[in-house]
């Protein structure tokens, strides 16, 4: 089949999957699995081989990501319901003090958010932007749009986040590099789109906090200590860089090397920090088994209808790639003379524009890269670079079609114009500061 037909039926896929989940109003893992069968059918893909590659792009996506995001919801969840997340966000409020809120509710969203899905986090601080913007006058846009960017920055780059953690293992990335990179990335990236663009955006948008919130309680009563609450949030970072740093100081071939790579294993460092969680953190604080239980287990639904969505996207992911679309759009767009970490960028971006979903977008945008970049034998570490070049597209530009979007004007009670201006461009300079980053650090690597 020629390559323009690929191409194009790659661009239709993703132009049905937009009709389908916008206008047709079909839930997103009923879409992806129909446009998936729909693209498999128009590359002239063999039947039997569709079903196998739909299995197949499922099993790959979720066997890794299942453990962690079924572990990290459980964690945060916890982390919330023993008060360590609230613990953080008082405490650095109380640290920066009234003139540079704005700096302290991005902080605190971008270390709050490590453990959380984006959607939870923002529900948990929403309100501790809300009691600040009323204890010091300030117009609501310049404390939530440094909210959502921390959450935000936290969501695409910083493992153990599901997105930044997808992208590791689909792309074979080194976790490492991911941690160092990713929080490259996300610190500027925060601080840009947060603090300084909210500063100026708040001259132009201006918002109230909505009547119907109440003011929240912060006192810290029975909080676990700051100290603890950072270190237990902080922990399955420390376990994965463990792993990295010892691999250049500790031989492979010896038994410490494969504790080092056992320890500093996402599974195991998320496992153990979850366990912390439970049995140092809300056991310890009087919990019952029977409330820890209704705790994880309240977390896992959420967790459950996210995992499909992403199997889902997987499986157009794993579509794309075996039909040979994603070889050939890949190869046209190398061909062009773009350098690779670019091309990944702009292929990320332009499905997240398209579709609407961050997650499906860097699924789409592995899928559409991988064939080309395979053949270069990057290391881990370029492919961490990679990675992040990827992630800052796939989150750029939200608009209508993103859950995003409505989730800031539902909270904040801004209006389609005011959440164009304000979070769109908001999404739009992290995505663009982080992909930067992502591209000096793989042109060093190189």
């Amino acid at each position: 089949m020629s390559t323009l037909t690929l191409v194009l039926t790659a661009v239709g896929s993703v132009l049905l999957l937009l009709f389908l989940v916008m206008k047709a109003r079909m839930h997103a893992f009923l879409a992806l699995m129909v446009v998936s069968i729909g693209a498999g059918l128009f590359s002239g893909m063999p039947l039997m081989k569709i079903t196998q590659t739909m299995e197949k792009g499922m099993g790959g996506t979720l066997g890794f990501l299942a453990v962690v995001v079924a572990l990290g919801a459980m964690f945060g969840k916890i982390l919330h319901e023993a008060g360590a997340v609230d613990q953080i966000a008082v405490k650095m409020l109380k640290a920066f003090g009234q003139s540079r809120a704005s700096y302290a509710i991005g902080i605190a969203g971008l270390i709050c958010a490590l453990p959380l899905f984006f959607e939870v986090a923002i529900v948990l601080l929403i309100s501790v932007a809300f009691s600040m913007a009323r204890h010091t006058n300030q117009n609501l846009t310049k404390l939530v749009i440094p909210l959502f960017a921390g959450v935000a920055a936290a969501a695409a780059f910083l493992v153990p986040g599901p997105a930044p953690m997808l992208l590791a293992s689909q792309m074979h990335a080194d976790f490492g590099w991911m941690i160092l990179i990713g929080l490259s990335a996300a610190i500027p990236g925060m601080i840009i789109a947060g603090p300084l663009f909210g500063n100026f955006i708040g001259r132009f948008v201006k918002l109230e906090v909505p009547d119907d919130i109440t003011e929240p309680h912060l006192g810290e009563g029975k909080l676990p200590s700051f100290g603890f609450s950072m270190a237990l949030i902080l922990l399955p970072l420390v376990l994965v860089g463990l792993k990295t740093i010892a691999a250049r100081f500790v031989p492979e071939s010896s038994e410490l090397y494969q504790w080092f790579e056992f320890i500093g294993h996402p599974f195991t460092a998320i496992l153990v920090a979850c366990l912390v969680a439970v049995y140092g953190l809300a056991m310890r604080q009087g919990m019952s088994k029977e409330r820890v239980m209704e705790i994880c287990g309240h977390a896992l639904q959420p967790a459950g209808i996210i995992l499909l969505v992403i199997g889902a996207g997987g499986v157009f992911k794993q579509i794309l790639v075996d039909s040979g679309v994603g070889p050939a759009l890949g190869e046209a767009l190398t061909g062009m003379g773009l350098p690779i970490a670019l091309t990944c960028f702009i292929l990320a971006a332009g499905v997240r524009i398209i579709q609407g979903s961050a997650t499906v977008a860097c699924l789409t945008a592995v899928g559409l890269v991988m064939p080309v970049v395979e053949q270069l034998h990057y290391s881990g570490a370029q492919m961490a670079a990679l990675s992040i070049c990827i992630a800052g597209g796939s989150i750029v530009v939200s608009h209508v079609n993103d859950a995003g979007f409505w989730l800031f004007g539902k909270f904040t009670g801004a209006t389609e114009a005011q959440t164009l201006k304000s979070w769109t461009m908001m999404e739009t300079i992290l995505g663009t500061v982080g992909a930067i980053v992502g591209m000096i650090y793989f042109t060093i690597l190189s």
